[in-house]
């Protein structure tokens, strides 16, 4: 057995088998380790995962929008929680002096139990990340069928980090119970700079953050600083301070330091003689030329790398030059400008930030070397060693020992009590400098000469140093000198200065960028429920493109882009809608949101214009991902109702009692749709004075409050063929409900009802209706007990006396779901034709045809059953059964592929 030690101050354990554990129940209770000092609760390495004991993740999805839980972005974890073995008696003693603010969440829990652990797993996961300054605060608990697995949710910020956040918990709390080797400011300090390298940098955030304000949706796009702003045609992107507006052309010409500075001298602005040099002995034979003192910096440098000032001796310039030639090729010596440093920021044709810069510098003390007092500076938390806080970490290089050794100093020298000792002789931010701001002091010549020299450049955002005794005087030949201009400069001097007034420069930028009245979205449908989804979605997106608008579209036949396809296949989730949102041709988008992208990943979208719900009916997919009920699949649909913001509109089917309950969750206006205008549901909607829509004697009906409207025919909609097929017409309803939510004109909406017309190639396997030499063949994709109910009222609308399907079901229906729908098949075909598609899921091959088909037993029509391995084998063999007269159903399992087999071998159209 490990020998074991314990130090009262401490508490170090190093424990690993049963018989040390049940050894420390005799000791006498350790004193508790001293409160908020995790600094000594340090062990020497970290709990692997594969070693923890307490929690096993089963699954983790990232919620990257919306959700089922919340409306910001969340981590669902499902987490089982073994049971455990013996722990330490003090665990909740470890966890508390490694975070203190677990006290209280401890002092209410009991033992080491399934829901205590899961209440401090969320917690904890909570507390790492607001640890590293992220905001969140939103987490939920959620029982399974599984009694000892939960689902811990907790919100997020940046997901890698969250991760990271949710591992480290689960090894804190293991190594809290059985006593695990664990170094927990390690720990810490990785997450810590893993979040410093993940987030969004100062300047980047501080754009974001505005967009936000203003509503302005966003859409980090890299690991780095690359952000989408707004959707679709409206759509612009930063990257740090350069935006969409930012000239290419412009951001070479600054870099070009000394074609910035004859540019600048062209135009009459103040700016220091210079030229660029070739070696060391010309740049002290420059320096003579311009007269001494001068200033050695990289022709296309930038962030301070390499400069050096106020030089006097060929020895310094000598040194400069090789400092500034490890940075550049190219040499500029300059003259130099007494003065003091500052930094003028003009975005767009203002000046809106201002600040008084000072070099690094520490500040004796008698004792401690330069080199430690650096240290300790660096010490400040506003400091990191990037561009991720408020300050930079001062660092030691060339043209810092050239620095010190001008003041006859070194790294290791102790200066005396109160001397100051510069690091750097220029002020940038990047080199460890400080800035103070004085935006308000900024004289208005200088105001309109900071506005002139980005002007001529042509960048929309620059930044300006410069040097002048007072910048509160006017401009004059001893009073203001440009030293350069930069693209893409740090905005954090502004958002954080080490004294004085912060300035909302992200908000300047993102008021350049978009208009006041303009926040960047297009028209955005989203649409959801068990039926007539796609058919719904197609529909809307031709009715919007009436307008002449690029309409962008996602459903299970793919994505569209105007009249061109760029993806096929099942693309109703978050990643196509999101291609949709990112393409710039698009001025609207139309998404068919089904329920498994909203699980697995949330919404695309925080908010949606329209949202649609066309039915909730006996359900589907039920039994998958724990959504067992129609009640839980509603749940699910209606997160597109809680994404309608307060001037968007939900459309619902007023004959769905469940769809109806949504209304509970709009923000917006509610737009009811049924077949009769009879319907209560309206009654009651329309004394309240809102809009509705329904069908009377043959005639679509709008109606807002007791006005009434006819808007047009059934008869002119050939997608509901005169009016026959009810579930068409009840896609119909909703599809020109949503186009009069979004205020499409009313002669374009009936002109594109019109026109729409349910093809193979408008409307593919959603009732296509084709005439094959004398038999009535109707390819649709209705897949589920609702859906087919509903194709069989239709079918009854059609006077064939013989009829025939080829028919499958998806595998990941319930048993009894599928042989329900083996019994309706029975009921209202002479022929049955079934096979097995693409979407067996998981099933054996032939179950599916199996459960049909005992479905089938006893089948009061029915008199043949054939059970084919082949989807088009099916049809074909189909179609050669069927006698002029016939009608033939075929269940398009893909309908792309269906479709395009009955035109290639029958020459349908």
């Amino acid at each position: 057995m490990r020998t074991l030690s314990i130090c009262r101050q401490n508490l170090i354990f190093c424990c690993k088998t049963k018989l040390l554990l049940s050894f420390l129940r005799y000791l006498s209770p350790p004193q508790a380790p001293e409160k908020g000092n995790s600094s000594i609760i340090c062990l020497s390495s970290t709990v692997p995962l594969s070693d923890i004991r307490s929690t096993l993740v089963r699954k983790i999805h990232a919620l990257r929008g919306p959700n089922l839980w919340s409306r910001e972005t969340a981590l669902e974890c499902r987490v089982e929680f073994p049971i455990l073995g013996e722990v330490l008696p003090n665990w909740k003693d470890w966890l508390v002096s490694w975070l203190p603010t677990l006290k209280t969440t401890l002092n209410d829990s009991g033992g080491p139990d399934l829901h205590t652990l899961a209440n401090l797993l969320q917690v904890v996961t909570l507390h790492l990340q607001k640890r590293t300054d992220l905001q969140i605060n939103f987490s939920k608990i959620v029982t399974t069928t599984d009694p000892r697995v939960l689902k811990i949710i907790t919100q997020y910020e940046e997901e890698t980090v969250a991760r990271a956040a949710f591992q480290l918990a689960r090894q804190l709390i293991d190594a809290a119970l059985f006593g695990q080797l664990f170094d927990v400011n390690a720990a810490m300090l990785e997450l810590t700079d893993m979040a410093h390298d993940v987030c969004l940098g100062p300047s980047t955030r501080s754009m974001v953050d505005a967009a936000k304000a203003r509503g302005i949706p966003i859409r980090r796009l890299t690991s780095g600083s690359l952000v989408q702003l707004g959707w679709g045609s409206k759509q612009k992107k930063i990257l740090a301070a350069a935006t969409s507006q930012t000239s290419a052309i412009s951001e070479d010409m600054v870099q070009d330091k000394d074609l910035t500075r004859r540019l600048l001298n062209e135009v009459g602005l103040p700016v220091p003689q210079g030229r660029p040099v070739k070696s060391a002995d010309d740049a002290w034979a420059a320096a003579n030329e311009i007269g001494l003192p001068v200033v050695v910096k990289p022709l296309d440098g930038n962030q301070g790398r390499g400069v050096a000032l106020n030089l006097y001796t060929r020895e310094q310039i000598t040194t400069a030059y090789q400092a500034a030639f490890e940075e550049s090729d190219s040499v500029l010596v300059e003259q130099f400008a007494e003065g003091e440093d500052y930094r003028v920021l003009v975005i767009g044709r203002q000046l809106v930030a201002a600040s008084r810069r000072h070099p690094a510098h520490v500040i004796g003390d008698g004792e401690h070397t330069i080199q430690e007092l650096i240290a300790e500076k660096n010490h400040d938390p506003r400091r990191a060693s990037d561009h991720a806080a408020a300050l930079s970490k001062i660092r030691i290089d060339a043209v810092a020992l050239a620095v010190l050794a001008e003041q006859d100093t070194t790294p290791t020298s102790i200066p005396g009590k109160g001397r100051t000792i510069y690091i750097r002789r220029n002020a940038n931010l990047s080199t460890g400098g400080t800035a103070v701001d004085c935006t308000a002091e900024v004289h208005p010549t200088i105001c309109a000469a900071a506005v002139e020299a980005a002007q001529t450049v042509g960048l929309d955002i620059c930044g300006i140093d410069m040097i002048a005794p007072d910048i509160s005087a006017p401009l004059s030949p001893r009073n203001g000198v440009i030293i350069e201009l930069n693209a893409r400069p740090g905005l954090r001097m502004h958002l954080y200065p080490s004294e004085g007034e912060a300035r909302p420069v992200g908000d300047a930028v993102i008021d350049t960028m978009f208009n006041k009245d303009c926040n960047g979205r297009i028209p955005v449908v989203a649409v959801t429920g068990v039926n007539g989804k796609t058919t719904t979605t197609r529909l809307i997106a031709h009715l919007l493109s009436q307008t002449g608008w690029h309409i962008g579209m996602t459903s299970t036949d793919g994505v569209s882009v105007g009249s061109r396809k760029i993806d096929t296949g099942d693309c109703s989730g978050p990643k196509s809608a999101r291609s949709i949102l990112s393409n710039p041709l698009c001025d609207a988008a139309v998404l068919e949101t089904a329920r498994g992208g909203i699980l697995r990943e949330g919404l695309a979208f925080d908010h949606c214009d329209v949202a649609v719900v066309t039915n909730i009916g006996a359900g589907d997919h039920l039994g998958l991902n724990e959504i067992d009920t129609v009640e839980q699949l509603a749940e699910v649909k209606q997160c597109i109702v809680s994404a309608v913001p307060p001037h968007g509109t939900a459309v619902l089917n007023a004959a769905d009692p469940l769809v109806v309950k949504m209304q509970a969750s709009n923000l917006g206006q509610t737009l009811f749709f049924a077949m009769s205008g009879s319907n209560a549901v309206i009654l009651d909607h329309r004394t309240k004075g809102q809009r509705a829509i329904f069908i009377r004697d043959g005639h679509i009906i709008r109606a807002t409050g007791s006005q009434e409207e006819v808007f047009m025919p059934l008869s002119k909609i050939p997608l509901t063929l005169g009016g026959r097929i009810g579930f068409q017409n009840e896609n119909a309803l909703a599809a020109i409900a949503a186009a009069w939510a979004l205020g499409i004109d009313d002669e374009l909406i009936r002109q594109g009802a019109r026109s729409f017309v349910p093809s193979l190639d408008q409307n593919t396997g959603r009732f296509n209706v084709i005439e094959l030499q004398g038999v009535t063949v109707i390819v649709d994709y209705g897949h589920n007990v609702d859906a087919l109910r509903a194709l069989l009222d239709g079918l009854r609308q059609f006077t064939h006396s013989r009829r025939i399907v080829v028919y499958t079901s998806a595998g990941d229906r319930r048993d009894a779901d599928i042989i329900e729908q083996g019994r309706m098949l029975g009921a209202d075909f002479d022929e049955v034709w079934l096979y097995e598609g693409d979407y067996v899921r998981g099933r054996q091959s032939g179950e599916i045809m199996r459960l049909l088909a005992s479905g089938l037993e006893n089948a009061a029509r029915t008199q043949r059953i054939e059970s084919i391995q082949g989807h088009l084998q099916a049809v074909d063999l189909a179609i050669a059964s069927a006698k002029p007269g016939d009608l033939i159903m075929i269940q398009a399992d893909t309908a792309d592929e269906t479709v395009q087999h009955l035109k290639d071998k029958y020459g349908v159209s």
